[in-house]
This record gives C-alpha cells, structure tokens and sequence, in this order.
C-alpha cells in the first residue's frame, strides 16, 4: 500500500492470552488506584514482544477481564514486571477491593 510516495507496512501479532491470580493492591494518589502485578512467567512473554505493542513508555494495551466485566486498559512496566490497573468498571461490580485475590485474564 502506498500513501503519497511512502510504502505503509502493518506488523501483525497474534493475540496473546493470559489469566492469572493476584493480590490487589492500593497506590493513594490524589486518587486511589489499584492494581495487580503480572506473575514473572506473564512478564517475560509480554516482555518479549513489548515492543512492537507499546504506544510510548514501554505501556502495553490490554484487555483485562474480571469475572464477567472487561475493560480496555495498559499495562504499566514496573520493577521488572507489569501492573494491571483495575478500574472501578471492573473493580465495583466484583466488589474487589486492596488485599483480595483474584483471577484476571489479559488479552493483548
């Protein structure tokens, strides 16, 4: 495909999928977030192919699901790790709160 001169190329990835358990855990800011960290195994696979994903500090777009609720989101690079930010869409409804465990699924 060609756009006034210069040939535009598209990189295609297959969807990864991944679900995993974690602790949610709170970070007060001006507004308190939460999160749940990747397992080092998740890690190292989306490590692998950040990037090609990342739109910009090496930030990964995801869908994350939560019980039956999905919600698009970025996964935040972290100590070696990735965040999962739970977003209150996702967080109320399960009535998930800092401390709980919960199973997440990625999809990215």
């Amino acid at each position: 495909m060609q756009s006034g001169g210069l040939a535009l190329f598209a990189i295609v990835l297959p969807v990864m999928r991944f679900e995993f358990s974690g602790v949610v855990f709170e970070w007060r800011g001006p507004a308190p977030f939460y999160f749940v960290a990747t397992p080092e195994e998740v890690a190292r696979e989306i490590e692998g192919v950040k990037r090609e994903l990342s739109y910009g500090w090496g930030v990964v777009p995801v869908t994350v699901t939560l019980g039956s609720i999905s919600a698009k989101t970025s996964l935040i690079p972290r100590d070696g790790g990735f965040l999962v930010p739970l977003k209150d869409a996702l967080r109320k409804p399960n009535s998930v709160n800092a401390g709980d465990q919960v199973t997440l699924s990625l999809e990215i």
